[in-house]
């Protein structure tokens, strides 16, 4: 997931060079968007291991 992140980055810094502010806005947005969802999953993920405890195999 965090591989759209940085592809969106890269695809908003390029559209900022060549002068395309709507794009580069756009993949702005939709990175940060994606971004903060790797973030909040990772935070659910990190919880539930927590409360689940280790298990022995």
């Amino acid at each position: 997931m965090l591989g759209w992140v940085v592809t969106f980055l890269i695809v908003a810094l390029i559209a900022g060079i060549l002068g395309f502010g709507g794009i580069a806005g756009a993949s702005i947005e939709i990175a940060k968007f994606i971004f903060f969802i790797a973030v909040v999953l990772f935070l659910v993920s990190a919880v539930v291991g927590l409360v689940r405890g280790r298990t022995r195999v």
